[in-house]
């Protein structure tokens, strides 16, 4: 491909992410995959081209562009070898108009950038949202050690502040790798390996997982637990609780079982549960601002109406998890977001609506304190971004 086809490639590709953003359509990465397997013509140096070229744009817009050529030519704006592809030629874009207007630049919507600001956010952390994720594993301390496993990824570098987490190169093929085919090593972020140690989860506990998900959080409580004791993992997504338990099996872990629960409808699903688990671990659907490093196009996707319906949702989960804990057990309250509508604020409503529970200290190996309980940034702590508080029923 020229310089030229590859730029239109680009352009093709962001158009059809920016409708799927405004219409809650598949992700970038979801797109991209597709839309790049269907130009067989691409090599491989075009592929990769092409993804950096989006990314680069989706980074750099902050509302969400009117088209995919409107955040190219903002791209233009300081690269002139891009510029220079706009050419006019037969599979490249039409040359560019000194009178077109490129998409708005800066790391956020504005609405947004307002809400971080309040949420104690200044410029520097927000733009470092946008920045490139690293890779982290969590080595499972089930099959293995973190100094068998260095010894084993050449690559891999022990994080001092998380003790089972692993930093390697970001284009690693991980599933390659002898020691994840093997269960040894899971692939999760040194954050979210933080706030799952931030549970205290011991040996021979009775847990409640309430938003399990696929079970990444599932298998670090149960490797935290030596493999004794009960973790029921929940969710209300049929799909994406249904790779938990091959997951478990491959990574050792037998205490693990999983319930499908319907929305809405969460406390009566667990009924049995009531007053019975030593922890509850929310980690509670949310804006996922903390993620943004990993899925850029996700701040044109969130409006102010779907932040409520996130914020009404997690206190519903809170209030039914409050329901399951027994006197003197834990709650454990995770968003991967930094909007205090979600951590600090959604926390401190929970403690004034049920005021026989006190926000618990934390002590981890990263983190600053925020509100009732800690926050974890990209800028400050080169993880993704979160919000953990322990709650403790008297």
């Amino acid at each position: 491909m020229t310089p030229a086809a590859r730029t239109q490639a680009a352009i093709e590709l962001l158009d059809q992410i920016i409708a799927a953003a405004r219409d809650s359509g598949p992700a970038a990465d979801t797109i991209l995959a597709r839309g790049l397997a269907a130009r067989r013509y691409a090599g491989s140096k075009d592929r990769r081209a092409i993804r950096e070229l989006v990314y680069d744009a989706i980074r750099l817009c902050g509302e969400r562009p009117e088209s995919g050529r409107s955040a190219m030519v903002a791209l233009t704006l300081g690269d002139p070898a891009l510029a220079a592809t706009f050419d006019g030629s037969p599979y490249g874009p039409a040359p560019l108009d000194p009178h077109e207007p490129p998409a708005e630049t800066g790391a956020l919507p504005r609405w947004l950038a307002r809400a971080m600001a309040a949420s104690g956010l200044d410029a520097a952390q927000q733009a470092a949202l946008l920045d490139r994720a690293p890779l982290d594993l969590r080595v499972n301390r089930l099959k293995a050690d973190r100094g068998a496993i260095t010894a084993q990824i050449p690559d891999a570098r022990p994080l001092d502040s998380v003790p089972d987490a692993l930093r390697l190169p970001p284009d690693t093929n991980v599933e390659q790798l002898p020691a994840y085919r093997d269960g040894a090593i899971e692939v999760q972020d040194a954050g979210s390996q933080l706030v799952s140690i931030a549970s205290g989860a011991e040996r021979g506990w009775q847990v409640i997982d309430l938003c399990a998900g696929a079970g990444g959080k599932t298998l670090a409580l149960a490797a935290a637990m030596d493999n004794r004791g009960a973790v029921l993992a929940c969710d209300v997504d049929r799909p994406r609780l249904s790779r938990l338990m091959p997951r478990a099996e491959r990574a050792g872990v037998t205490i693990a079982a999983t319930r499908l629960l319907d929305p809405g409808r969460e406390a009566e699903g667990l009924a049995d549960w009531r007053d019975r688990a030593d922890l509850v671990f929310v980690d509670a659907p949310c804006s996922g601002t903390g993620t943004w490093r990993r899925n850029p196009e996700a701040r044109w996707r969130l409006t102010p109406a779907r932040l409520e319906r996130l914020v009404r949702t997690q206190a519903h989960l809170l209030d039914v998890a409050a329901g399951l804990v027994r006197p003197g057990g834990a709650l454990v309250h995770v968003v991967c977001s930094l909007l205090d509508a979600e951590g600090a604020g959604q926390v401190q409503a929970f403690l004034e609506r049920h005021p026989e529970w006190d926000a618990a200290p934390l002590a981890l190996g990263a983190g600053q304190a925020h509100g009732p309980g800690m926050r974890l940034t990209p800028l400050s702590h080169s993880t993704d971004g979160f919000f953990v508080a322990k709650l403790i029923r008297r």
